[in-house]
């Protein structure tokens, strides 16, 4: 027998072993789930359908609440309505921690708004809030800057002429120009070609992220990293994008008036300025850097996209449309913007706007969370920092409160009487301590983008709305809608 086989044995007697010994002592308390290999976890329970997929099968033997091994380390799934809301609203203190997404974990490394934890997370959050409400969310100033976004975007609709045209790049546009003037205190022009670098860098990394080669690397970054892959692409565009981050804070520090802060990163630097003999500030530059990357890629292509989602589905559903444009022209008419005001005398608008942000699903299995602490969740124990994936799709989906989870249908959201009707599993901005923060702009700019295209416009496609496709391009940490050509037609 030669030293190969031998060494081939070994290995495999090796690897028996770890199996006999393996997982149980670590599960011990944590909710059931497919027994793990050691080392690849459930890697044999994963389809090429991606995580969704793979967490909605298991959940068929398991139930709401239970355990996958993402490679080597165990990771809690809560699935539908219920087991959401009654860890991330009834024990929200101990589920309020956020986990890594690996892909994205060489930049942020925990620093920022979004994936910081414990005290820095707190202090970064009240801030951000703070000085988002400051410059523009809930005040009338940021109905305005939609307003204004809004009036460009008709202009360069009206340019087209009714061709066809892939809308992507213009909805990104619209709603970085939003974020841009908070963050940035400045919109850019549609033709600006750092603004268009940026822009298309966010699609790419978004895209990239949702891919199925990013969910494998969820399983198996230790390893994976060491090699090429979507994973350095990934690194590389969020570096490029942080470079001009960088950037434009020297710009904002040589420029700073103490009496008049222009934005995010005006008031920021006050802060850091007030802080610097704190050796345990937060506000520090690293902070700075990751905050307003967090910010700005997640105020831009999260609502451009559900934009993108929303159009498609109005070329596939015209009738549904049509009756927008009715609503709109019954409350708003022709001649003037519409406003925030409006929206409370729209309920079928607000409705399709619900039903368009539900349908689209944008990041299915949400952003993960881990427990702060030892906690009791459901008569399982689970241990401090345990991930958490509060699959959002499930609430999005959940039969139990939408009729026909998976038709596109406004009614969901609509009562007997036509009013509209809140439903506690809609969640597209997730729920709890760790709830969007900048779910007020984008439900804002959602309303009045929206209403501003349809009262202009009426919407027309090369295809057929029968043979329009509307499965994602892409479905892993996002949902990506297919690229279409739509015509903007005015009325």
């Amino acid at each position: 027998m030669g030293p190969s086989v031998l060494l081939l044995l070994a290995l495999l007697v090796g690897f028996v072993l770890l199996l006999v010994r393996g997982y149980p002592k670590a599960r011990g308390h944590l909710p059931p789930g497919p027994r793990p290999l050691p080392l690849l976890g459930n890697l044999l329970q994963m389809d090429r359908g991606g995580f969704l997929n793979s967490f909605r099968r298991i959940r068929e033997k398991y139930g709401d609440v239970f355990t996958v091994h993402l490679g080597p380390r165990p990771v809690v799934m809560l699935y539908g309505t219920e087991a959401i809301r009654e860890a991330l609203v009834d024990q929200a203190e101990a589920f309020s921690g956020r986990g890594t997404i690996a892909v994205v974990e060489p930049i942020f490394r925990g620093y920022g708004v979004v994936f910081a934890n414990g005290e820095r997370w707190k202090a970064l959050r009240r801030f951000s809030l703070v000085t988002m409400r400051d410059f523009g969310m809930g005040k009338r100033s940021v109905e305005e800057r939609i307003q204004e976004e809004a009036r460009c975007l008709v202009e360069e609709f009206r340019k087209s002429q009714g061709a066809p045209l892939d809308p992507t790049f213009l909805f990104q546009c619209i709603t970085a120009n939003i974020i841009c003037s908070i963050v940035f205190g400045e919109r850019y022009d549609y033709k600006d070609r750092q603004f268009l670098r940026l822009l298309d860098l966010f699609y790419r990394t978004f895209s990239l992220m949702s891919s199925f080669s990013s969910q494998v690397f969820e399983l198996y970054s230790g390893f994976m990293k060491y090699f090429p892959g979507a994973h350095r692409q990934i690194t590389r565009n969020l570096q490029e994008i942080l470079d001009y981050v960088g950037q434009s804070v020297e710009k904002h520090r040589a420029t700073l008036d103490p009496s008049n802060p222009r934005d995010f990163i005006d008031t920021y630097l006050l802060r850091m300025e007030k802080e610097k003999s704190n050796q345990h500030t937060e506000f520090h530059h690293q902070n700075l850097l990751i905050s307003v990357l967090s910010l700005f890629f997640a105020g831009t292509e999260t609502t451009s996209t559900t934009l993108r989602y929303g159009f498609l589905l109005m070329l596939k559903y015209p009738h549904v449309a049509e009756k927008v444009q009715k609503e709109i022209d019954q409350v708003i008419g022709p001649h003037r913007l519409p406003t925030l005001e409006d929206r409370t005398k729209m309920p079928y608008t607000d409705a399709v706007i619900y039903e368009i942000q539900r349908f689209s699903d944008l990041i299915p299995i949400g952003v993960p969370h881990k427990v702060t602490k030892d906690t009791l969740f459901r008569g399982y124990l689970l241990p401090k920092n345990t991930e958490v994936y509060p699959i959002l799709s499930s609430a999005l989906n959940d039969p139990q409160y939408f009729e026909q989870p998976d038709t596109f249908n406004p009614d969901h959201f609509l009562d007997a009487n036509g009013a509209l009707k809140k439903s506690e599993a809609f969640m597209p901005f997730s729920i709890g301590k760790r709830i969007c923060l900048g779910e007020g702009i984008a439900r804002n700019e959602l309303f009045l983008f929206f209403t501003t295209i349809l009262q202009n416009f009426s919407l027309s496609s090369p295809v057929a709305p029968k043979d329009i496709d509307l499965c994602p391009k892409e479905s892993g940490f996002g949902k990506l809608p297919p690229t279409y050509q739509i015509c903007f037609l005015a009325r």
